[in-house]
């Protein structure tokens, strides 16, 4: 569980490792796939993104430059999520999780595909734990992933959210006086 504060420094300490291009970073929002292009940009890194309010003619582009090698990441919204096929994805990294555990699933899709080995990282706050859930049991399912103890011991965790009823806790009241 990372905080919001403390992707931006979590995302340099992963890229710091020499990850082996392509990666593609998933966002939640337009401003903040070009936010993050951007100052990865300035540490040195070859970023272009891909989301929404870009062109068709701009998406191309961004797909292009990631393929040939003149761009490294790719960070995107969940436009590229699903039906984009850029072949050897080294790693996918929700910097933003995903609002839904299929965009999840197709965000993580990017990597791996074909026989091809990737790696998955999500970043998860404590404002994603509506997905807690169910994100536990795609990691369980999965023969090659790791689901994180924080992760698998967090009450929210533990049943899909609307299928436990809570007890309100009643006020003590004088019903006779």
């Amino acid at each position: 569980m990372v905080s919001e504060q403390d992707k931006r420094r979590k995302l340099m300490e992963l890229l710091s490792r020499g990850v082996e291009p392509p990666v593609i970073i998933f966002v939640n929002q337009k401003k903040g796939a070009d936010v993050l292009a951007r100052g990865l940009e300035k540490l040195g890194y070859n970023a272009c993104t891909l989301h929404g309010g870009k062109g068709q003619e701009q998406r191309e582009y961004a797909l292009a430059s990631l393929k040939s090698g003149s761009k490294d990441i790719l960070v995107a919204t969940d436009v590229a999520g699903r039906g984009i096929d850029i072949k050897d994805v080294s790693m996918v990294i929700n910097y933003d999780m995903a609002k839904t555990i299929e965009d999840y699933t197709h965000r993580i899709g990017r990597t791996g595909r074909a026989g091809k080995t990737g790696v998955a990282v999500s970043f998860v706050t404590k404002e994603d734990s509506p997905l807690f859930y169910d994100l536990k049991q795609t990691i369980l399912s999965s023969p090659i992933s790791t689901c994180p103890p924080e992760l698998l011991n967090h009450p929210d965790a533990q049943h899909k959210p609307g299928t436990v009823m809570v007890a309100k806790k009643r006020r003590e009241e004088k019903i006779f006086a």
